[in-house]
């Protein structure tokens, strides 16, 4: 851990898996000169079937890990760990923490004139109604159709969702939100944008689908300026820590395909929280 790294700071980004990355790859974009240390808990995941209790303890395993390093500021970037656990963590650090679900209920609502808004997510984040909450404080006339897609996770995080069986998943995943003349649909889960082009060859093109990590990006670089903690010095490139709980080639192959950028992957066995001797 070099001088350097201690006196900048860096931004924590979690995810149950590597659904993530597409905050990441925002990050990367709209605030480039920032380090990003990002934990993927791919062993146990998905999280969307695991009880509150959980997906709560599993959320704040990781939090426990990022914080051996010097973060100031931290991203859920899963929507099931941002409904359930978002309030418990930032009562519990003394650094910014941002979820993914109110961004994403803002930018559906830009993106529908008529009101007419989709959901889809695992079984956790639905269940919880966190959008639906979210989207009616905005407007309480909206009208939202929320459904769970549980097979969507496992497509992704397998790696192969580049055939036609990955085609069959998501068409009948979601069948049941075509008789609702939607204007927006929102990703309810990070893992979804990875496979946003054959969500949106499904709604087709008068759907807007709507990825949090846009605006998670925008929160966050606006969280930074207004405390003064952004970094405006010179960045490397290789600063960056990933880690994960399940098998790093996997996660390795997706990320680097995600991100168009080398990454290096080290394994973190949980809920020890010790790192995993190579070799």
């Amino acid at each position: 851990m070099t001088d350097q790294y201690i006196m900048r700071g860096a931004v924590g980004i979690l995810d149950s898996g590597v659904g993530g990355l597409t905050v990441v790859k925002e990050v990367f974009r709209q605030l480039p000169k920032e380090k990003v240390i990002y934990f993927g808990d791919t062993l146990r995941c998905p999280y969307g079937p695991r009880t509150p209790e959980e997906v709560n303890a599993f959320t704040k395993e990781i939090v426990r890990y990022l914080s051996l390093y010097p973060l100031k500021a931290l991203v859920i970037a899963c929507n099931t760990a941002t409904a359930v656990a978002l309030e418990d963590v930032r009562r519990e650090v003394s650094i910014p923490v941002l979820g993914v679900i109110e961004p994403g209920a803002r930018a559906a609502v830009k993106e529908s004139h008529q009101g007419r808004i989709g959901v889809i997510g695992t079984q956790g984040t639905i269940r919880s109604s966190a959008y639906e909450k979210a989207l009616k404080q905005i407007d309480p006339d909206l009208y939202v159709v929320s459904h769970p897609c549980p097979a969507l996770v496992p497509l992704v995080e397998s790696g192969e969702s580049d055939d036609g069986s990955a085609r069959q998943i998501v068409k009948q995943a979601l069948a049941p939100l075509k008789e609702h003349r939607l204007e927006s649909l929102i990703l309810g889960c990070t893992h979804y944008p990875l496979i946003s082009s054959l969500i949106g060859k499904e709604m087709g093109s008068e759907v807007a689908l709507i990825s949090s990590a846009e605006e998670t990006a925008r929160e966050l670089s606006t969280v930074l300026h207004q405390k003064g903690i952004q970094y405006d010095g010179i960045s490397k490139q290789g600063e960056h820590l990933f880690f994960t709980s399940g098998r790093p080639e996997i996660f390795q192959f997706i990320a680097e395909r995600w991100l168009e950028q080398p990454v290096t992957v080290k394994q973190v066995a949980l809920p020890e929280l010790k790192e995993i001797p190579a070799g």
